[in-house]
């Protein structure tokens, strides 16, 4: 059975000299698996447990108060508050209701003036009044986590471990999801969240002790176990498409069948807005037509456009309603 490889990258966030080790290991877990937890990764525990908390205080509001930042209210920045059946993961709706943020962008950045979805200011609930700060100090956190990973992923490569900050990250597209599945919600025709891929590069997922979530081999599917101090970490369709297959965005998906509330904390860290994301030359593998074996049915190598394309066109099928009163048309 393919087990979910473990991988301490303390030596890439002090420059150890087992540095190129853990490159090695983290080659061997995107070719092998897409999936890998990461420990030594620096992330405060109190910080963690602060988030679970204000999260588990906001979920448990009224209604009525959570719409108050509910998404539409947002507009094109797409952020906010959406109810259990509110989000679509191939046109069924997800078992799970949610909180989106980003990068905060004022009225003067310029994507904002130009009305290019996705970007803007994140919605914020009144109460309870610490989500904010420590929302903000998780991103920031979990930013420079994900570029230490993807220095790991570069040097694996063959690539400089500044390669990824120095170019399709050097303006990341950053998105940060907190999710609530219902405790014992999950059923055979309803999923906390069907079947699907991520669409960037680097997923790293905070979550509690419930469980729930499963990644697809080809053994079938295999749970993906919390284990505590560290953080699940999966790979996207544009990692896929860069290698030209030879690391595999893995599908996976949730199903909350404990007796408490699962919350689980996804954050994203994906190409620039602007990005082109081309094939490494270094890769000398033969692309593939993926489209038949995929949960889409969408190939990642037959896109021909900047990365922000290619999110729009997935996150529109999410939330439907919303995308159209917000996308370009």
């Amino acid at each position: 059975m393919i087990d979910v490889p473990e991988i301490d990258i303390g030596p890439l966030r002090d420059g150890g000299r087992q540095a190129a080790d853990v490159a090695a290991s983290l080659d061997a877990a995107c070719r092998d698996v897409g999936f890998f937890s990461v420990v030594g990764h620096g992330v405060d525990p109190d910080l963690q447990g602060r988030l679970d908390t204000l999260a588990r205080q906001f979920f448990a509001l009224p209604m009525s108060e959570k719409d108050e930042i509910a998404m539409a209210r947002g507009g094109r920045a797409w952020r906010g508050w959406f109810p259990v059946g509110g989000e679509l993961t191939d046109g069924v709706p997800d078992d799970k209701e949610g909180l989106y943020f980003g990068t905060d962008l004022g009225p003067d950045h310029q994507r904002v003036r130009d009305g290019v979805p996705m970007h803007g200011p994140n919605l914020y609930p009144p109460r309870p009044r610490d989500l904010r700060s420590v929302v903000r100090t998780y991103i920031e956190v979990m930013t420079q986590v994900g570029q230490v990973i993807l220095s790991g992923i570069a040097v694996g490569l063959g690539l400089s471990p500044t390669w990824f900050a120095e170019d399709l990250t050097a303006d990341p597209t950053v998105l940060f999801r907190i999710f609530r599945y219902p405790a014992g919600s999950g059923s055979d025709e309803r999923w906390g969240v069907g079947e699907h891929t991520d669409y960037g590069l680097l997923t790293i997922v905070g979550q509690d002790a419930c469980g729930g979530l499963q990644m697809r081999t080809a053994d079938g599917w295999v749970d993906v176990p919390p284990r505590p101090g560290s953080l699940v970490c999966n790979l996207g369709d544009m990692l896929e498409r860069l290698t030209g297959g030879r690391y595999r965005s893995t599908p996976h998906r949730v199903r909350n069948t404990g007796t408490t509330d699962r919350l689980s904390f996804p954050f994203f860290l994906d190409p620039s807005w602007d990005a082109m994301v081309d094939r490494l030359p270094i890769v000398a593998r033969p692309v593939e037509d993926d489209a038949a074996r995929r949960w889409d049915h969408m190939s990642v190598h037959g896109f021909d456009g900047p990365y922000g394309e290619y999110l729009m066109a997935k996150v529109g099928k999410v939330f439907p309603d919303l995308a159209a009163g917000t996308m370009p048309t």
